[in-house]
Order: C-alpha cells, then structure tokens, then sequence
C-alpha cells in the first residue's frame, strides 16, 4: 500500500519543526509494511482548513495517488471542530482512501474494523450536528424572549409609499433619503418594491 505522511505543528509551536512527528511516522509506515508516496507538512494553525498541504493532501487523495493517509494524531490532522474534522476524514474514505492515527489506535480505518469506525465517526458528527441545532434554536429562543427579533427586519409599507410619493415628485434617491434618513440604496430598493 502507497501511504501519505500529514504532519503539522503549529506556528505557536516555536522552536518545534515536523522532524520529530515524521521520524516516527515513517517508521510506523515501515513496520506497517507502506511505502511511502509523500509527506505532506504544514507548519500552521490546525484551526483552519486553508493549508497548503493539507489541500495538495485531499487533491491527491481525490486522485487516489495513495492508498491511506497516517497521521500523528487527530489534533495535528486538523482543530476546526468536531463536525469539520470528521467530514476529512469521511471524504478520504469517499475518495477511497484510509486514514491510521499513530497516536489513537482506535482511528484506524485500514482494519477489519473500518465500517464500524467509519460508521462511528458519522454518528458522533451527526449528533453534533443535531446538538448544534438545538444550540442555535435554545439562542433564538432566548433572543426573542428578551425582545429581539431573529431574521431580516420587515419593511415599513408606510415609508416605501412615502418613498415612491417623493420619487413622483421628481426627488433624487439622495434628497429622499436625507429627508427620510435613509441610505439613498434603500430609497432605490423601495421605489421597486412591488
């Protein structure tokens, strides 16, 4: 099996490099029997998707250029969140490409268990996903009970026929919203209401 190595440390990690994660991981894939098509290496915030490396990762994954991807641990693959981090990992599974933590036995899809973890992982996302929502609603909910209203403010029908009375009259869309207070773009928005 051709085996990709991720490694990351973070910019806050001063001093540290990737060396000691890849030292150890290549000779995990020795033992494990991989060879080793690229290490991918980012030397930056786990807390964001937008790495150099870890892109080129998925982009090679989506190709099928490696048969798996090891790593050293789950934090180092990725810190954007419970939901975001298992999406990665159920996209390599997509692309058809295993995942193997050096550090967490347990996250190892190249097993005889890989259904169940994959299976496991998708669960845990979706009841994250389920307790976002609940999260979002109980906020709405406390929003309104302090009187603050959720969503687009509604349109004043009284001030749009105020607007279009004064654009009858020949006004500039700045002179009405000067007189109305209101941005000479809202003026313009309210003359084509229907």
């Amino acid at each position: 099996m051709k085996a990709a190595i991720y490694a990351r440390v973070s910019t806050r990690d001063k001093g540290q490099d990737n060396e000691n994660q890849l030292r150890e991981l290549r000779a995990f894939a020795e033992r494990k029997g991989y060879t080793v098509y690229k290490e991918y290496c980012d030397q930056e915030s786990g807390g964001k998707a937008d790495r150099v490396e870890f892109k080129r990762l998925f982009q090679d994954a989506h190709q099928r250029r490696f048969d798996v991807v090891v790593f050293w641990a789950l934090d180092r693959f990725s810190r954007e969140g419970v939901v975001e981090t298992l999406n990665y990992l159920q996209k390599l599974s997509a692309a058809g490409v295993q995942f193997l933590s050096y550090t967490e036995q347990y996250l190892d899809s190249t097993g005889i268990f890989k259904d169940a973890i994959i299976g496991i992982l998708a669960a845990i996302a979706k009841q994250e996903r389920v307790r976002l929502g609940e999260r979002t609603k109980a906020g709405i909910a406390k929003a309104r009970e302090k009187g603050k209203n959720h969503g687009r403010p509604t349109v004043d029908i009284a001030l749009v026929e105020q607007v279009k009375r004064l654009k009858a009259t020949g006004a500039s869309d700045r002179a009405i919203g000067k007189t109305l207070e209101l941005s000479p773009s809202t003026v313009a928005k309210y003359v084509k209401t229907e």
